[in-house]
């Protein structure tokens, strides 16, 4: 029992990464222990036994171990086993020295039995073990520590800490007992680069390595790209610090081991780090997508490059697809896909060749063949697309070569064109920016060229000799030209110099004489400032000295000469008077400048002196006459105010007519305001007849201004009163029904032409609210337009239409006077003449017999009243007269309709009493009135109730009979 309780412990411990040692069973009695007792010693030995197992399996422990297993151990592994060795061992040590072990060992060694050498052996070996962990675990921290800092850092800054860490573990191997042996430190060296490996790994995302041929090829190539110069960086520090060891230890304690030992997974992994990165290579050389080709089958050659890049893309997808992780050098399937990869690349650069040979033979130009290659980019760098497309680049270089050919061609027409006179030639200026442009000309072709010569090799030499030739004739041209131009302008320099500043012309215009020739002269000086090293004669040599100044002379005496002519050419009636004396000055004071020429000395100062005196005054006569253009378009745009509208249908006094009051009030302050500008700018005094002559003329502008405003008013007010202007009512009237007539109101006669006579006075109130400006004419605009013949003549057509529209007014009156009856009889009368005769007598008739009213007699005379109804109802509501006067009918058609009412009111209310007495039997004493005794039992009484009923007169009494 107790054997296996010692197992179950011993494997326990192991489990948590310890050894314990078992001890003797009755080793814990406090009896006396004596050499003859059998069944300790027996128990000893074997527990000696079973810890020299223990011991010895725990120290046969070997960290390379993992290398010989096919697992990838990293540092950490190396730095946790020697740790966790060195802990182990000092707990066997406790376990050793502790009480217990301390009694097994004094009764072995009182025994004198053989298993006191074992279990002294054993001790040995522990010290042994403790010594080579210590020594390990204290070799290796600063190696630890450095490999901890070096994980935190960013991966592209791992390449700078490759000789740290070599550095570290070169420390290793010189200060270890242990670790300066060739098959430690090879381990250590492998754990190291797995490390890196791994990192590596890790930077390159693993198994997504090959995602990145859609998404970002250009990133990953690069990391790609930093893993390996990483990688490689770590051998390249491990043989520089292998080869220190050999100088400075001579031959002892070198690292004698074969590299290829440490970094047999480093170059596997880089080795396939290299496929990966020829696949990126690959990749981001087919760059095919943006290329669109021209010319007349660049849609056919586009299409086909096209289905290039596309049978392209279904390869990379191919790649990208895969479920395998690519960086892993064991994997063996990506291998074999890199391999088909690049087999149909091969396919493709052909079909490119096709595509490339082709697409050249259409260019015409060397740079539309250059601009074809660098659309491919990167493609051309494919050797076997660089090797069968020759043919075309030697093409190229000809082309190229044709090129230069004709520049050169140029340069020398021009060189014998400029030996001959001609009036035509072209000027030096000109054919120096010629040869210029024939230099560019030629630099173009080269620069495009040099962008592709990379393909062409050694065939490109050619084409700079070439282009060196051109420069070198061109040059020879612009010295010859240069010699010519420089004696052309001293000849033009010294005529221009000896000429006056300024001349006068016909009707008072200055002119600055050649101006034309001096404007040439400093612009060619100007090109002369720009051509280095050129020597001029001395008259185009001070031109050019001061041509600063003579451009800014003549620029400012342009300006002058300008600003007078402009002062004299634009002089008005009105204003002349009041500039004379000022124009005159100005004259005399530019013509002093006839004595001067551009030799004579002071006259840059002499012009900048005349050019305040005469830009002012240029500048107070523009704003002036400025004034006065606005005075001008102030007055002019009163024509469109509205001083007469239409509020609804009518004619009314609105707010666009205050408005256009206040605007009248508004404009007529500024023009009263600019007028007191002039008088400031043109400083005139104020009783000289010239100024009192400039204020009549703002005065007559200003009643123009009006009277063009009256007079659009009142012809709006004539023309909407012309029968055939269409322009709808103007006014409006009602037609009253009274007792005795009709009436219209407002009446036609009184009402109604003061109404007109309002609105006439209303646009003539508009004159009132610009003040009279004009000294010698006194009262006001209102009284002077009031008296203009055509004012006055449209003011007669407005009364005359009125006069016009009381006459078809008076024929409407008499038209409606038809029904004058039914207003104008006496009802009473009426009634009694028709129940005394049954019908109205004419005029005539003195002597007829009584014929009292049948009932249709009633019938007939209630019907006609019901057609006056009618033919009443039929009535327009409202009339138009004269195409302006709007006639409201509706009061007199409501107060007809009220008449003819009563008056059929009058005979139903009779009948109605004869049949309320006929149902009653009232006897005959009842009140009645004589009328109604005569007729009371002359009418049936059915018949009588159906009349009443047709005019919707209810009898009440049939009512309550019936209901009874």
């Amino acid at each position: 029992m107790e054997r296996l309780k010692n197992e179950a412990l011993v494997m326990k411990a192991q489990q948590e990464g310890w050894t314990f040692l078992p001890l003797p069973k009755n080793l814990h009695d406090n009896k006396e222990r004596t050499s003859s007792d059998i069944k300790l010693l027996h128990a000893c030995e074997s527990v000696i036994i079973e810890w020299a197992g223990l011991v010895s399996e725990f120290l046969q422990q070997n960290p390379s171990q993992l290398l010989l297993d096919g697992i990838k151990p990293q540092p950490s592994e190396e730095f946790n086993f020697w740790n966790n060795r060195l802990t182990n061992l000092q707990l066997i040590q406790q376990q050793m020295t502790s009480s217990k072990a301390q009694q097994v060992a004094s009764f072995l060694q009182s025994t004198g039995g053989p298993y006191r050498f074992i279990l002294k052996q054993i001790y040995e070996d522990v010290q042994k073990g403790l010594r080579e962990a210590h020594d390990a675990t204290e070799k290796l921290q600063p190696l630890q520590d450095k490999l901890d800092k070096i994980e935190r850092l960013q991966y592209r800054q791992l390449r700078d800490k490759m000789a740290a860490v070599m550095e570290k573990v070169n420390e290793v191997w010189i200060n270890s007992h242990f670790h300066c042996k060739p098959c430690w430190i090879v381990v250590l060296l492998q754990e190291i680069c797995n490390l890196f490996i791994d990192w590596s790994r890790k930077f390159l995302h693993g198994q997504e390595v090959m995602q990145g041929l859609l998404a970002d090829p250009a990133q990953v190539l690069d990391d790609i790209r930093v893993v390996i110069l990483t990688l490689q960086c770590l051998k390249d520090k491990y043989s520089q610090y292998r080869t220190m060891l050999e100088k400075k230890n001579g031959g002892s304690r070198m690292w004698e081991f074969p590299s290829h030992l440490v970094f047999s997974e480093v170059d596997d992994f880089l080795t396939r780090l290299l496929s990966i990165q020829e696949v990126y290579s690959v990749r981001l050389q087919f760059q095919l997508e943006q290329v669109v080709l021209a010319g007349g089958r660049g849609k056919m050659w586009t299409s086909a490059v096209e289905e290039v890049y596309q049978d392209f893309l279904k390869q990379l997808h191919l790649l990208t697809d895969c479920r395998y992780d690519a960086s892993e050098p064991t994997d063996q399937n990506f291998p074999l896909q890199a391999s088909s990869f690049q087999d149909h690349v091969l396919d493709l650069e052909a079909r490119l060749l096709s595509i490339l040979r082709g697409t050249m033979e259409d260019c015409c130009v060397s740079s539309s063949a250059v601009k074809l290659l660098n659309m491919f980019g990167p493609v051309l760098e494919r050797p076997l697309i660089q090797e069968q497309l020759r043919p075309q680049l030697v093409q190229l270089v000809d082309m190229v070569m044709t090129e230069l050919d004709q520049v050169e061609a140029l340069v020398k027409s021009k060189s014998l064109t400029t030996e001959v006179s001609s009036k035509f030639k072209a000027s030096p200026a000109a054919t120096l920016r010629w040869t210029q442009q024939l230099l560019l000309r030629a630099h173009s072709v080269l620069m495009n060229f040099q962008t592709v010569q990379y393909l062409c090799g050694e065939s490109g030499e050619p084409v700079m000799q070439k282009f060196q030739k051109i420069v070198a004739s061109v040059v020879e041209l612009r010295n010859t030209v240069r010699q010519d131009w420089s004696r052309q302008l001293d000849t033009e320099s010294a005529f221009i110099l000896e000429h006056p500043l300024i001349e006068q012309q016909q009707q008072g215009i200055m002119e600055i004489p050649f101006r034309h020739k001096l404007e040439a002269m400093l612009s060619e000086i100007k090109q002369v400032s720009w051509e280095k090293d050129l020597e001029l004669p001395p008259e185009a040599a001070r031109v050019l000295k001061f041509r600063r100044d003579i451009t800014k002379s003549y620029l400012c005496l342009s300006h002058m000469v300008s600003c007078y002519n402009q002062v004299v050419s634009g002089a008005l009636s009105e204003d002349l008077p009041l500039i004379q004396d000022q124009l005159q000055e100005q004259k005399e004071s530019l013509l002093e400048l006839h004595s001067n020429t551009w030799r004579s000395e002071g006259v840059h100062q002499l012009i900048a002196q005349k050019r305040e005196s005469v830009t002012a005054f240029f500048a107070s006569v523009s704003e002036a006459r400025a004034n006065t253009a606005a005075i001008s378009r102030i007055t002019q745009g009163w024509v469109e105010l509205p001083l007469l509208q239409r509020e609804g249908n009518f004619l009314e006094k609105g707010e666009d007519t205050e408005q256009s009051y206040n605007r009248l009030r508004e404009d007529s302050q500024e023009v009263l305001r600019l007028t007191q500008e002039n008088h400031r700018l043109y400083a005139i005094q104020d009783t000289s007849q010239s100024w009192s002559d400039y204020l009549d003329h703002v005065d007559q502008l200003v009643q123009d201004g009006l009277l063009q405003l009256l007079l659009r008013s009142l012809r709006f007010l004539t023309d909407n009163m012309k029968p055939e202007s269409r322009g709808g009512a103007l006014l409006q009237v009602s037609l009253q029904l009274q007792s005795t007539e009709s009436v219209f109101e407002p009446s036609l006669d009184g009402d109604l032409a003061d109404q007109l006579k309002s609105f006439i006075n209303d646009v003539y109130l508009a004159a009132s609210f610009a003040p009279r400006l004009s000294v010698s004419c006194p009262g006001n605009h209102q009284e002077a337009l009031r008296e203009n013949a055509d004012l006055i003549v449209l003011e007669q057509q407005v009364m005359q239409r009125l006069v016009e529209v009381r006459g078809e007014a008076a024929l409407l009156r008499a038209d409606l006077d038809r029904f004058s009856l039914l207003w104008k009889s006496h009802k009473r009368g009426v009634m009694q003449e028709f129940l005394t005769y049954g019908r109205k007598l004419g005029p005539d008739e003195e002597e007829v017999e009584e014929a009292p009213p049948t009932l249709t007699d009633f019938q007939r005379e209630i019907q006609s009243l019901q057609k006056q109804m009618t033919k009443v109802n039929h009535l327009n509501e409202n009339m138009l007269l004269h195409g302006w006067l709007q006639v409201e009918l509706r009061p007199f058609k409501t107060a007809l309709r009220l008449f003819i009412h009563n008056w059929i009111s009058m005979y139903t209310q009779h009948l109605l009493k004869l049949v309320r007495h006929s149902m009653s039997q009232r006897s005959v004493d009842e009140e009645q009135d004589e009328y109604s005794k005569k007729s009371a039992s002359s009418f049936p009484l059915t018949e009588t109730i159906m009349l009443l009923e047709t005019v919707g007169v209810e009898v009440p009494e049939l009512t309550t009979l019936l209901q009874s």
